[in-house]
C-alpha cells in the first residue's frame, strides 16, 4: 500500500481539495498530522465531507494547534514545541493521503521543516497554482524533491496557464497528474468527478 504526501508550493493553492480527490480515487486513509487553526472545521473534517466512498479512515492530528499561523509559531502561542518524534504515521492496511502544511521548508521547530515529515518510500504531489511568482516557486519545490530521491508528481489548481506550465514542464520533467479547475463550488459529486479522472495516474 502506498503512502501519499500532498504538499503545496505555497499556502492556499489547493492543498485540501487535492487530498480529498485523492483520498477518493483511492479510497484511501487521509492523516494531516499537524493542524494550525480552524480546530472547528479543520482540514480533516473538510475532507470528510468531500469524499463519498466509505472505506477511508480518518486519524487524529499529532498537534492541533489554535492559532493559524507557521506551526513553530502557533505552537509557541499554545506553550509547546512540536517533537517529530511524536509524529507518527498511522498504521493501516490501506493506501494513506498525508496532507502537509504550507509548502515544504514551514518551520515545525527550531531545526526540522514540513520536508522532514515525508518519508523515502512516500510518493509526494505538489499542488501547484498559477499567481505571480509561482514558477520559481514551483520549480524550487520540486527540484528539491527531486534532489532528496522523492517520487514527485505534480497538480495543478486553478485556470491553466500554458506558457507558465509548458517552462515548468521543460525545465523539471515532472509528470502531471492533473488539474483541478477553478469550480463555482466543491462538493462530493466534483470531488468523485476528479477522482475518476485522476485515478490511473495516481
Amino acid at each position: 500500500m502506498k503512502k501519499y504526501f500532498i504538499t503545496g508550493i505555497s499556502t492556499e493553492v489547493g492543498k485540501t481539495v487535492a487530498s480529498a480527490i485523492i483520498t477518493e480515487a483511492l479510497e484511501a486513509d487521509y492523516w494531516k498530522p499537524i493542524q494550525s487553526g480552524d480546530l472547528d472545521y479543520s482540514d480533516t473534517h473538510k475532507v470528510q465531507n468531500l469524499i463519498s466512498n466509505t472505506t477511508s479512515v480518518f486519524h487524529e492530528n499529532s498537534y492541533a494547534l489554535n492559532t493559524p499561523m507557521s506551526p513553530h509559531a502557533a505552537a509557541e502561542i499554545d506553550g509547546i514545541t512540536i517533537d517529530i518524534k511524536n509524529i507518527k504515521t498511522p498504521n493501516t492496511e490501506n493506501h494513506l493521503v498525508i496532507e502537509g502544511a504550507g509548502g515544504l521548508l514551514v518551520p515545525l521547530n527550531d531545526k526540522h521543516t514540513i520536508l522532514d515529515l515525508i518519508q523515502p518510500d512516500y510518493k509526494v504531489i505538489v499542488v501547484s497554482r498559477h499567481y505571480l511568482g509561482s514558477i520559481n516557486h514551483t520549480l524550487l519545490t520540486l527540484n528539491l524533491l527531486k534532489e532528496k530521491g522523492f517520487d514527485v508528481s505534480l497538480v495543478y489548481s486553478g485556470d491553466e496557464h500554458t506558457t507558465t506550465e509548458a517552462i515548468i514542464k521543460k525545465m523539471s520533467g515532472v509528470p502531471v497528474i492533473g488539474r483541478i479547475e477553478e469550480e463555482p463550488y466543491i462538493d462530493q459529486n466534483v470531488i468523485k468527478e476528479y477522482a475518476d479522472k485522476f485515478r490511473e495516474k495516481l
